[in-house]
């Protein structure tokens, strides 16, 4: 089975290791991932204070080129999935369209699905992902957080229940990992405010490590690359807890050759979680 990628720019960058880990995993599962050709940034948190059609716009290009590709549009970054999914609803749903079709230069046709990376896996199935585990992480306590992008506005992301997701559970749960339950899974990092109010998203990171630690667990695990770097660089130095994307552990589980690569690119170094 092969799907269509949009990486976003974190993949190539600040998240290499998101993208090596899903790289292999999926292989392991028997996905291929085909990158879109030219494809362009999505906008992401600087254009939408800039415009919000600019970010629309974006999305739309990159949606024309994976409707060219004719496959589902596999995306691991929650903040472009958010674009595409705000773009295509708009392709649908606003009296945009025309408007959208005209910048862009396309006529939407709605033939592919956009998906993210969750998503992708829990169609795979957690049977499947079973029959591949080669070492269950049964010492591992984790807490499974998802933050805001992948889910709000539910009615334009239409992904997992918005207030209580569940599919990093349950992939976790496949893998022998001990998941902890947790007031805090869809509560904000501080996103991009890491940059521009670095205090603020300093007191939000503190909550959620606090509130991780004092549910007993020594590590968090999510699917957002810019969660992952709030959490893995804006901690406390004294006793800092592992920031792991879910790849990687269902990597570590699946004992994939190039994993220990990962955690070099890790601040806060998990790979004692594996001795």
């Amino acid at each position: 089975m092969e799907l269509a990628y949009y990486p976003g720019c974190t993949a190539h960058s600040t998240a290499i290791e998101y993208e090596k880990s899903i790289e292999a995993v999926l292989k392991v599962l028997g996905i291929e991932i085909k990158e879109l050709e030219d494809w362009n940034c999505c906008g992401s948190g600087p254009a939408k204070n800039i415009s919000e059609d600019l970010v629309i716009n974006l999305s739309a290009r990159n949606i024309k080129i994976a409707e060219k590709e004719g496959k589902d549009l596999l995306v691991p970054c929650a903040g472009c999935y958010n674009s595409l999914k705000k773009s295509e609803y708009a392709l649908k749903n606003s009296n945009k369209r025309e408007e959208i079709e005209n910048t862009v230069n396309f006529k939407f046709q709605g033939n592919i699905k956009i998906k993210y990376i969750l998503e992708t896996f829990m169609e795979i199935g957690i049977e499947k992902i079973k029959e591949n585990v080669k070492k269950k992480l049964n010492n591992i306590k984790a807490v499974c957080y998802y933050g805001c992008a992948i889910l709000r506005p539910s009615e334009v992301v239409e992904f997992d229940n918005p207030e209580n997701p569940t599919s990093i559970d349950k992939l976790m749960d496949a893998i022998g990992v001990q998941v902890i339950d947790w007031p805090c899974k869809v509560d904000c990092c501080g996103g991009d405010a890491a940059l521009t109010n670095p205090a603020l998203a300093q007191r939000l990171i503190g909550k959620l490590i606090n509130y991780a630690k004092e549910a007993g667990a020594n590590c968090i695990v999510t699917s957002c690359g810019l969660c992952q770097a709030n959490l893995d660089t804006k901690q406390s130095e004294e006793d800092p807890m592992p920031i792991l994307y879910f790849t990687e552990l269902i990597g570590e589980a699946f004992q994939v050759g190039d994993r220990n690569s990962w955690w070099k690119k890790h601040i806060i170094d998990p790979s004692g979680l594996f001795k």
